[in-house]
């Protein structure tokens, strides 16, 4: 029973994968281990438009208009839709090699270097490739074992190899890459343009407020509520002042590094480049080494960035592996064969009856049938190897001459 549980257990890719990545929901979602900051994002993002839907978009659709609200949550929901994406995503990890792979490629490197002296460095394990007319170096990874493809560099958090590395962003708590670099732009494009809309918003709120009560009335009654008793005023004041400064205060703050953020990629996406390649300055650098992958038209590399095809993963996350048993004592020898259906189907066992010394036993014909006795009869006519004459002995060699008189007389004295 045992064994046949043992067969049947299924064992997921994701589940031995290497790395410093971390799985749910069956591997359908990768995230890097450091997931604090990520929740940081999303209390912010959802604490901040609770606030603004709360005490500032009641005010705004009466007395300003209603689609206020309307355009808010269709932003918000975009923002913590492109943020999952993001944050859930395979960016491109590649797949490490195989032992098998990795002494192949090992021996072709040694070949290829051939011997080097004691003392000396090797040299550094390098393929140039030619893309665009122009030579492109792959690097050897040593803890993947691979040659990087072009643009792909070893993250050190996630400890992978990523194709298109861009960065690896705390913020959305996964690794950017060629996967999931269109979703994390749009992320930040869409919360830039939120952030905009809910801190003009608030200024605005403020200042119609302000126009029929005074800033310091405005203060007291935003967030807008219903009265209290009077021993509860100047808490409420209080509270719901800080509530609205501080909704005020992440907005500013928020609005300048998002923006900021948005206006960078924007520059990086119109020349084709990574943030990986820009801090580097690889097509940037002395040597004045023109960038392979653009087109030199902003609106082309902006659409090969934003609206190319939806790369598959390579990992297969969620394939199956076939595991081996490592102690082959868990699974008997005398197992029953299982059937299609699962049920374990019937052995013919031969079982030895002790017989007596007089008693000979019979011949293993190989074959459990029983002949007839037509079948019979044409057998007793077939001699059985017992039943064989013996093979005549052979002529004698001819004796010489000397043999031939002791002979003659041995004859003689018999007769």
């Amino acid at each position: 029973m045992s064994a046949v549980m043992v067969a049947k257990k299924v064992t997921r890719k994701w589940e031995k994968l290497p790395g410093k990545n971390t799985f749910c929901c069956d591997g359908r979602v990768m995230m890097a281990r450091q997931k604090g900051v990520f929740y940081l994002t999303l209390f912010l993002i959802v604490g901040t438009c609770a606030l603004f839907f709360a005490f500032e978009c009641p005010y705004l659709a009466v007395n300003l208009s209603p689609a206020i609200p309307v355009v808010a949550a269709v932003l918000f929901l975009f923002v913590v839709a492109m943020l999952l994406r993001t944050s859930f995503s395979d960016p491109g990890v590649l797949p490490r090699a195989l032992p098998e792979e990795a002494a192949f490629i090992e021996m072709e490197i040694e070949a290829a270097n051939g011997n080097v002296p004691p003392g000396q460095r090797p040299p550094a394990r390098i393929r140039n490739v030619q893309i665009n007319n122009q030579i492109v170096k792959l690097k050897y990874c040593y803890t993947c074992k691979i040659f990087r493809p072009p643009r792909a560099s070893h993250c050190s958090i996630c400890d992978n190899c990523v194709e298109r590395f861009d960065h690896h962003c705390p913020w959305v708590g996964n690794c950017v890459g060629k996967r999931n670099y269109r979703y994390f732009y749009l992320f930040t494009l869409s919360l830039s343009l939120l952030t905009i809309f809910i801190f003009a918003f608030d200024i605005v709120h403020v200042v119609m407020r302000s126009v029929d009560s005074g800033f310091v009335n405005t203060l007291k009654h935003t967030p807008g509520t219903y009265p209290f008793s009077c021993a509860l005023v100047e808490a409420r004041f209080k509270l719901l002042s800080f509530l609205t400064v501080l909704e005020v205060v992440v907005c500013f703050f928020t609005l300048w590094s998002v923006v900021g953020l948005t206006g960078f990629h924007t520059y990086l996406i119109s020349l084709n480049q990574t943030t990986n390649e820009d801090i580097k300055g690889s097509w940037s650098g002395k040597n004045r080494v023109q960038n392979p992958y653009s087109h030199r038209n902003i609106i082309k590399n902006c659409c090969e960035v934003l609206c190319g095809p939806t790369y598959p993963s390579v990992l297969d996350r969620r394939g199956l592996l076939l595991e081996r048993l490592s102690d082959p004592a868990i699974l008997p020898a005398t197992a029953a064969p299982i059937s299609r259906n699962g049920n374990p189907e019937p052995q013919l066992t031969k079982t030895k009856v002790p017989r007596s010394p007089s008693e000979q036993a019979p011949e293993d014909t190989g074959s459990g049938f029983t002949p007839s006795t037509e079948d019979a009869s044409s057998m007793d006519k077939i001699p059985s190897p017992r039943q064989e004459k013996p093979p005549t002995p052979k002529d004698p060699p001819p004796l010489s001459p000397g043999d031939n008189t002791d002979t003659a007389l041995d004859k003689g004295k018999v007769h």
